[in-house]
């Protein structure tokens, strides 16, 4: 029997491991059949939180969630999506605009196939747009019905406490969840992020807690590295030639060992070790295949002995981002140099 966690102060009940769509299309697995098939088994396993995006696979992962939704399953599936990435040439075809996000829902509602989204989700932050124009769209969307609630991905904590701000100083409808990246080779939301989340009772869904394929139990000292599409696509998050990366290496392959040690698989040491955090709601998985699937389902129902945790905490102590890149998101007063200059 699943048990099931409240979604922050919401009062709706979530599975710990929530089924992320991302691969569902070109990126990951075209067959949309498949797809549909993957999906009816997860939510046959006690899954009944789905996440998805507009940018995955430019809307087709939405357009597959909304077909295994159909004939009466939508109504059991708490349904999250998000909106911010860029669908088109046009320059307003993207973004945290008013303009944007009120034409964007109705696209996402017909591919999904529904009349309401229960999580609508701001996918990165956009400095140029004023957050409460962000944040009075989205509540008019939720009072016309569309969406039933508010989250944020990848937000530094003073952004997650400027939303709550906005939101009680003029009377928009709060944020009520957060999606960072959170794994074994990912802990850098535990300095702030997830204290943060806890003190204004977000509900936090982990995206990546197998960072990316490297706790897949694949990456090994000694052994080839593995090509995958991913691998192909974000070469240097995968080189391990570069200091960062090696080290990275080095760090997955201890926790491999401690896993087999333990008696457990990579992966579900790796989920279960995330769903530990008191801060964290649900885990999202990311399945291309039934067999990826099958061997992450259960892995809320491990429970990590306090030795095993220390170990964990002497390979990658707590707060640890192997690479500015792990941490998913990084504010352009680090990446333009032009914002940390005088102007002569």
């Amino acid at each position: 029997m699943t048990q099931y966690r409240p979604l922050g102060r919401t009062g709706v009940k979530v599975s710990p491991l929530c089924l992320g769509a991302m691969m569902f299309g070109p990126r990951g697995n075209p067959d949309h059949a498949d797809g549909v098939r993957i999906i009816h088994h997860a939510l046959d396993s006690g899954i009944n939180f789905v996440d998805t995006a507009d940018v995955y696979s430019a809307g087709e992962s939405e357009t597959v969630v909304g077909k295994a939704l159909a004939g009466g399953r939508r109504d059991n599936v708490v349904l999250a999506t998000k909106f911010h990435g860029a669908l088109g040439d046009d320059p307003n075809e993207q973004g945290n605009s008013r303009r944007w996000i009120i034409r964007e829902v109705e696209n996402s509602l017909r591919r999904l196939g529904t009349d309401w989204i229960d999580l609508y989700q701001v996918h990165r932050p956009e400095p140029d747009t004023d957050f409460d124009e962000t944040l009075g769209a989205l509540t008019d969307l939720v009072r016309q019905g569309k969406i039933r609630y508010i989250g944020t991905s990848t937000f530094e904590p003073s952004a997650i406490v400027e939303g709550q701000w906005i939101a009680e100083k003029r009377g928009r409808e709060r944020v009520a969840a957060e999606q960072p990246p959170y794994s074994l080779l990912a802990r850098g939301i535990e300095r702030e992020v997830l204290p943060v989340a806890q003190r204004y009772g977000l509900a936090v869904l982990s995206w990546s807690p197998l960072a990316g394929g490297w706790l897949s139990g694949r990456y090994r000292k000694g052994v080839d590295q593995p090509r995958s599409s991913r691998a192909d696509r974000q070469a240097a998050r995968f080189d391990i030639t570069s200091p960062e990366n090696a080290a990275k290496l080095d760090a997955a392959d201890a926790l491999a060992r401690l896993a087999d040690e333990a008696g457990l698989t990579l992966v579900q040491l790796a989920l279960a070790f995330v769903l530990e955090h008191p801060a964290i709601t649900s885990a999202i998985i990311g399945p291309r295949t039934f067999e990826q699937l099958d061997s992450q389902l259960g892995a809320e129902k491990i429970v990590l002995s306090r030795d095993v945790l220390d170990r964990i905490d002497e390979i990658v102590p707590p707060g640890t981002n192997f690479t500015a890149r792990d941490g998913g998101y990084t504010p352009p007063a680090l990446t333009d140099p032009a914002l940390r200059r005088r102007v002569r």
